[in-house]
């Protein structure tokens, strides 16, 4: 997979630049407690589980996960999954948008890229989503090396689901205002029920509305 690198804005990433160690710290801590209970991050009983624990991180802000220097990158991989900070170019003429998305590249252009943020579904269809994408994976091991192999057209291609429309994204790189927070596929489970969307402009529930249009 080709690999992009960004001239990455710091407005924005100095005022979510000190937040990320938390956010990554729970990601840490869940995944060692689903290790000790032998649970599979990608079973359907270790999410639930997830899902469970997150539920009392309902005031976890972006802020609070944009802390880890070891996981912030000026690159990134394509088919790999990422938090950055976003300003959209044309934001006042947009119903809505994530100010903090959960994005996996799919391709690159000369002034960005284009990508899935799977903040605009519901943790459910989320997951159903991440589960279409896993058959994409360019191995099974589901570690720092996993990468989703999947261009837009592929996706098209898809004659069984639609859930992937509202997530693409076209994102322009001097509107990319933190580095990329690379989250390891081993992880993917857990950072898809973490609740930090950020949309300006309308509520969650109502972003989750308006993507089921697209998709049902």
């Amino acid at each position: 997979m080709s690999r992009q690198k960004l001239a990455v804005q710091s407005s924005y990433g100095r005022r979510f630049g000190n937040q990320i160690n938390i956010t990554m710290a729970i990601i840490d801590k869940l995944q060692k407690e689903l290790q000790r209970q032998n649970l599979a991050t990608s079973s359907n009983k270790a999410r639930q589980w997830i899902r469970n624990k997150v539920k009392d991180l309902s005031s976890l802000r972006p802020e609070t996960i944009m802390r880890d220097r070891k996981r912030k990158e000026t690159t990134f991989d394509l088919g790999a999954m990422y938090f950055f900070v976003y300003n959209p170019k044309l934001q006042n003429d947009l119903p809505f948008y994530d100010l903090f998305p959960l994005v996996i590249p799919i391709e690159t252009y000369s002034d960005g890229f284009l990508g899935l943020n799977l903040h605009y579904l519901a943790p459910i269809p989320r997951a159903k989503l991440l589960d279409e994408l896993s058959n994409f994976a360019q191995n099974k091991k589901f570690d720092e090396k996993t990468r989703i192999a999947a261009s837009y057209q592929t996706l098209k291609g898809m004659s069984s689901s639609e859930l992937f429309r509202p997530c693409v994204k076209r994102y322009l790189t001097q509107h990319v205002r933190s580095r990329f927070l690379r989250i390891e596929a081993s992880e993917w489970d857990i950072a898809i029920f973490l609740p930090v969307e950020s949309f300006i402009g309308a509520s969650k529930q109502k972003v989750f509305s308006d993507s089921r249009k697209k998709y049902q």
